[in-house]
């Protein structure tokens, strides 16, 4: 897959592997940020993984456009997408009725039960696509097909952090108190947040995330330890 690189700003440039997402192409973004990681160029600052393409931001004062470009470029040889695992991360869920209010909507939508909506958001294979929207936001992708709703017409309001949501092919574990029109199916104790200035988030682009039911007792207790954390 042969990329093609736009200078964005006078200290990024943007690599791009498609117009449009696809498992190959995201395993190009993952393998080449991967390898920066391993070998960045000089004055690099930060790398940005996305669905199609990855940011890569530098120095102007140290270097430029062309020696960035050329650096990724020489990378990019030895990129090979298939070798590169992620993390697999365990992430809890509670799907009981406080938490799920629109359970019922995603059940009637996809004409299955409540507990056939949860075994298929179980089942699914998750990785992570990218950050983006808000702190610590993380896009799953891997949603099963027989329960991929549209987005809800109008958002709500005040949805509380590690809310489980869904909306087509995708799924978001929540990190903050905001509003959104994804179907909130349960919700997570798991800190995603990690506090950590080196890692500041559970999972990377790349990881893979896998999803245990909880029930209420064992949600409340899992919560009680994180927030003494």
């Amino acid at each position: 897959m042969e990329p093609w690189f736009k200078p964005i700003a006078d200290h990024a440039l943007l690599v791009c592997f498609s117009d449009t997402h696809s498992a190959e192409s995201h395993a190009m973004v993952v393998a080449l940020d991967r390898a920066i990681a391993e070998t960045p160029p000089f004055g690099m600052i930060e790398t940005v993984p996305a669905l199609v393409n990855l940011l890569v931001s530098f120095d102007v004062t140290v270097t430029d456009h062309d020696s960035v470009e050329d650096h990724l470029r020489a990378l990019l040889k030895d990129v090979h997408p298939g070798e590169i695992e992620g993390q697999v991360r365990r992430l809890q869920v509670c799907y009981e009725s406080p938490f799920a209010p629109d359970l019922q909507a995603v059940a009637n939508a996809a004409g299955l039960s409540h507990e056939a909506v949860i075994a298929a958001h179980l089942a699914g294979q998750y990785d992570v696509l990218m950050y983006g929207f808000s702190l610590g936001y993380a896009y799953l992708s891997g949603i099963p097909e027989e329960i991929r709703i549209p987005r809800k017409p109008t958002p709500v309001r005040d949805v509380p952090a590690g809310s489980v949501i869904i909306a087509g092919p995708q799924c978001l574990v929540t990190t903050l108190t905001m509003p959104t029109g994804w179907s909130i199916i349960g919700r997570s104790p798991t800190r995603i947040l990690t506090g950590d200035s080196e890692h500041p988030f559970l999972f990377d682009v790349g990881d893979r995330v896998t999803f245990e039911r909880i029930d209420l007792a064992t949600f409340e207790s899992a919560q009680k330890e994180a927030d003494h954390d």
